[in-house]
Parts: C-alpha cells; structure tokens; sequence
C-alpha cells in the first residue's frame, strides 16, 4: 500500500508523530517518509534508534518550524500525503502565551495548507482535538479556528489536486503530556495524585487507535471530512486509582481554560453526522454541494439527526480492569 509514494509528518518527533513513522516502517508503507520537526534533539534520538537506523534510506529528517512557509514549501515539495501533526497544545500554557500558539496553531496551519496546495500534495490529514469542540480555552480556540482553515481549504483551492481532511480524537493514553506519565511520576516521587475535580471525564484512545484512524482517513477521504473514531471515557480519578488504590489523592481544582467534560460531537445543527462501522463523520455544511459525492463515496444510509457526543454522557465508559491493563505503559 502507498509503495511508490511518500508521505511527511509535521511534528514528527512527537508521541503519534515517532509511534506512526514506526508503524509505516513495519508495514513498509510508502517508499519515502519525511519527520518535519524543529526538535533536532528528537530527530537525532530518532535517527539512533534501532528501527529508524534499519530503514534509514527511506527516511528523510527536516529540521523546521510550520511557522516558517518558505521551508515547507522546500519540504513539500513532491509529497504525496501530509499528516499535520504539529501543534502546541497545552492548555494552561496557551492562556499565558496566547501569541504564541496562535502564530503556530493558526499561521502555522494556514502555512501547512498553502505549501501543501502549492505543491500539488495528494491528500492532507491534520489532526484535532475534542478541546477544539466548543472552546472555552485559547488552545481550543486555536484549533478551532485551525480545523475551520483546513475544510475551508477544499473550497478555497477547489481548482487544485489536494483534499484536506481532519481526524478528530480526545486524550490519548500515555502519551507526552497526558495524566497517565504524570500519576507515575507522583506515585515513583511517593507524592500525592492531583486531581483537579474527582467527577472529571475525558475520552480515551490508545495510540495504536489514533494510528488505525489515520490511515483509515489516508484510504477513505475525498476532502472536507471530519473522522472521529468511537472512544470510551473514563473519569480521571478511576485513572488514578487504577495506577495505585492505596496513593493519597489530592483534589486541586480545575486549571485555567480547563473543561470538567469533553465534546467530540456538538449538538449545534452545522454538520451532517454519519456513522460508518466504528467512526462518526460530520460533514459541515459549507460542503453541501459536496453531500452527494460523500454519500456515494462511503455508502451512507442515515443521516444521524439532533446528536451530541460527549464524554460525560458517553454510553461506554473504561472498567477498573481495563483502565489497570491500560496505564501498564512503562
């Protein structure tokens, strides 16, 4: 699959970026793959490491910045597929330094977009977050504004070969940055867990399932949609005590810009909502002329109508069991 294509990964040396060049290389997937960074200490890490120094003749390492367009477009240039999964995305840092993460959240994907329509790049996937799903925070509201750019995309370079498509997903377990890392690191420090509200939830999917929807979207997309895998919830205290029953738990208080509860899917009447096996797919109705073209290309029976997904309300919800065989992440 993809053998005489390449394929880039912006923010490639993150925890999907590293786990998903991983993946490709084992399937043998694409004949080049090229991790768009400005982290040279990740790349190098990468470069040692023993599956990327086995296949590195198809590898190719950029060092750059999304915010910088003049070196995308020298990286883009004759790539097939791009997966934008560069982004700052931490929220409490984002209402501190909110011109930062507009210059990279939103120029940046404005900067991804142009490069990869100038180039004439088949098909680009950029990756979400339920954060952008009725913001409350600047790093939601960044990534708002940055998912409205890449359908907008579809419209706006309509003339070109390139579709622009987003996957949508919510906390991804063990990963940089998540609880899971941070409650192992209180529990080996012999300190407390902190948790900010004993009734917060948030979705769940392991990286393997953010991959599985990746590559699903590198198939299935035609431009404009929006692919949101079917995830579990759990509450963040089960996490907690799942890592250890018998740690101190310390209730600290919801963080700025912070949700008690997350949405995938609003309620709000913009998109049309499909299911198709274990994704949801909004279409928003800007791409009405479009709906014809999706229907036939994913075989639509129903539209769902008045939906909200949302973790609070979620219909599958993480056991203690699962959660336990979940966070046995080394």
């Amino acid at each position: 699959m993809f053998n005489n294509e390449s394929i880039l990964i912006t923010g490639g040396t993150g925890s999907f970026g590293r786990a998903f060049v991983g993946y490709l290389l084992k399937k043998n997937y694409f004949k080049k793959i090229i991790i768009f960074s400005r982290d040279e200490l990740k790349q190098f890490e990468m470069k040692n490491d023993d599956l990327f120094k086995k296949n590195h003749k198809k590898l190719r390492f950029f060092v750059g910045d999304i915010r910088d367009k003049e070196r995308l477009m020298n990286a883009f240039d004759n790539v097939d597929y791009i997966i934008h999964a560069a982004a700052l995305k931490q929220v409490d840092t984002a209402e501190y330094n909110p011109f930062e993460f507009i210059k990279t959240n939103i120029q940046g994907t404005e900067n991804v977009i142009q490069a990869a329509a100038a180039n004439s790049a088949k098909k680009l996937i950029a990756l979400s977050t339920d954060k952008a799903v009725s913001p409350i925070n600047l790093y939601g509201a960044t990534k708002l504004c940055a998912d409205k750019l890449i359908i907008a995309a579809n419209n706006i370079f309509g003339n070109k070969n390139t579709s622009f498509s987003l996957v949508r997903y919510g906390n991804v377990m063990g990963s940089r940055g998540s609880i899971v890392p941070l409650f192992k690191k209180q529990l080996k420090e012999k300190k407390p867990f902190l948790i900010t509200d004993p009734d917060m939830t948030r979705f769940n999917l392991t990286l393997k399932e953010c991959i599985d929807t990746v590559i699903w979207s590198l198939k299935k997309t035609i431009g404009g949609e929006i692919i949101i895998r079917k995830s579990p919830s759990y509450k963040l205290i089960d996490v907690a005590k799942a890592i250890s029953n018998k740690n101190k738990i310390n209730i600290v208080g919801v963080r700025p810009g912070e949700k008690k509860h997350e949405e995938l899917i609003p309620n709000t009447g913009n998109c049309h909502i499909y299911e198709s096996g274990n994704y949801y797919i909004l279409i928003d109705k800007v791409l009405n002329e479009k709906i014809k073209k999706f229907r036939k290309n994913y075989k639509f029976k129903k539209e769902i109508e008045s939906f909200s997904y949302n973790s609070k309300d979620n219909k599958k919800f993480l056991t203690e069991k699962e959660l336990k065989k979940l966070t046995n992440i080394n």
